[in-house]
This record gives structure tokens, sequence and C-alpha cells, in this order.
């Protein structure tokens, strides 16, 4: 893809969602950090967005759009393999437990299985909510706030709101990155919104593919030493397992999904 035709579709993407976050960047561009890096320097320069942590934000958008990429986006990445990783966190789930689900694609998955249980769930995610209320007869708590459209999440601005009234036995949750500094995320609306979920659970469990291993986040979540278990696929390298072992992680792995017929 040429410059300009990266400029224009930039343009387009800022226009639609207001702001946008390097990863989302590089994976719709197929172009590289430094690439994009480059890209939004020059557009900022040409006074046709503005630069923020993590990403680019629209002339005149509202400061508070998360930068992490859209909920349908990232529906389509890896949806195979993170099933199966799903499926092994709902394993994790006692009769009668109450547990926190973080909104993201991976933990969204892990509703089809949540039907099948008669767990107690606070959310923050829309999706999730909706899909356990229609299809399962689970007991479903969304905290107040603002719905990040995008996202589909509600993050709510306050500290005193619902989530500090509800504890849990677990906390699933998703990644950005998962790096020797700990979980990693890019928003600071985000970290603020899910650090209170840490606050409330007794355990936090991580839900990521491999890749995750290998991304980056500008922004330290939680250390490895807060983490209680992970559950990711095979496809994880010997160094991250290392890793997370020797920081007292216990690993969960599942197989990871192959189309055979491309084979």
């Amino acid at each position: 893809m040429h410059q300009h035709e990266r400029h224009g579709l930039i343009a387009a993407l800022l226009q639609k969602q207001g702001t946008l976050g390097i990863q989302d960047l590089m994976a719709r561009l197929d172009a590289s950090r430094a690439t994009v890096r480059r890209d939004l320097q020059e557009m900022e320069t040409a006074g046709l967005l503005r630069r923020v942590r993590g990403g680019a934000q629209a002339l005149g958008a509202r400061p508070t759009h998360l930068t992490e990429p859209p909920f349908d986006y990232n529906a389509t990445l890896n949806r195979e393999t993170k099933r199966a990783i799903a499926r092994r966190a709902v394993e994790l789930c006692g009769e009668r437990d109450s547990i926190i689900i973080d909104g993201g694609t991976t933990t969204f998955a892990m509703t089809e299985f949540l039907v099948q249980t008669n767990v107690e769930v606070l959310t923050n995610s829309l999706p999730i909510a909706d899909f356990l209320m229609r299809h399962g007869e689970n007991r479903v708590t969304l905290p107040g706030g603002e719905i990040f459209r995008e996202q589909q999440l509600v993050l709510s601005p306050f500290d005193n709101d619902l989530t500090h009234r509800f504890f849990a036995s677990k906390l699933f949750m998703g990644a950005q990155a998962l790096t020797q500094h700990g979980l990693m995320q890019s928003d600071p609306l985000l970290i603020r919104a899910e650090q209170k979920l840490i606050d409330q659970a007794e355990k936090l469990v991580v839900l990521v593919d491999s890749s995750k291993f290998t991304g980056r986040g500008s922004l330290i979540l939680c250390p490895l030493s807060r983490i209680d278990i992970v559950v990711t696929d095979d496809g994880i390298s010997e160094t991250a397992t290392a890793l997370l072992r020797d920081a007292g992680v216990e690993l969960m792995i599942v197989p990871r999904w192959r189309n055979r017929s491309a084979a």
C-alpha cells in the first residue's frame, strides 16, 4: 500500500471512530510499527490528526474515546483458538460461583459455555451481558458508567460504583500483551477500570492466545505476581512458558486450532 493510500485510510478510519491504536493500524494497513508512526507524524504535521499515547485521534474528537481496536474487529481474529481457551477457562468455575468477566473477545467466547452453568456474573461487557441474558439463566450484573460503542464496554469514572460491592472468586480477563513486565494495556481509561476489577477478585485468570506473548502495550495493568492462572494455546514459546512458571503463575494450555482443509 502506497503512502497516500495509507494516509487516506487512516483519515477515513479516524473520521468514523475518532481514535485508533497503533496495533490496530498496523493490522489494518499491513504495515510495520515504524511505518505507522511515521505516517501519523507526517499527518499530524500536516494538521490532519492529533497523536496521542498509543495511537492517534481525529481533530475535535472527544479524549475519552478508547484507543483499543473495536470489538467486532477483534472478534474475527483467532476465533477458534479463543473458543478453546474460553472452554477451558469455564471449567474453572465452581457451582454457584460469583465471577467477574472483563470485556473482550476471548472472554466473550466463555458465554457459549457459561449458559450451561449457574454462576453469577458481573461484567462490563454489553455483548457478554446480552448473550447470557438471552441464552442462559445466569444472574448478570452490569456496573454503571459510560458506554464506549466501538468496544461495547461500560466504564465508570467513579471510584465508589457498583464494582466495589461485588466480590468474586475469580476475575477472567484478556490483555493487549503479556510480557516480563506483566499484564499490558494501552489505554489509561481501561487501566483504571480494570484495576478496580482486579481489587474485587480472589484470583486473576488471564485468557490470551499465544500471539499476545509477542505483543506490546504501553501501560502495565498488573505485575505477573498478581496473576494466578494463564490459559493459552500450545503456540506459546518455551521462553514465555519459563517466564510464567518462574513468576509462580499456573499455566493451562489448550491445542491451537488449525485449518485442516488448508493443509
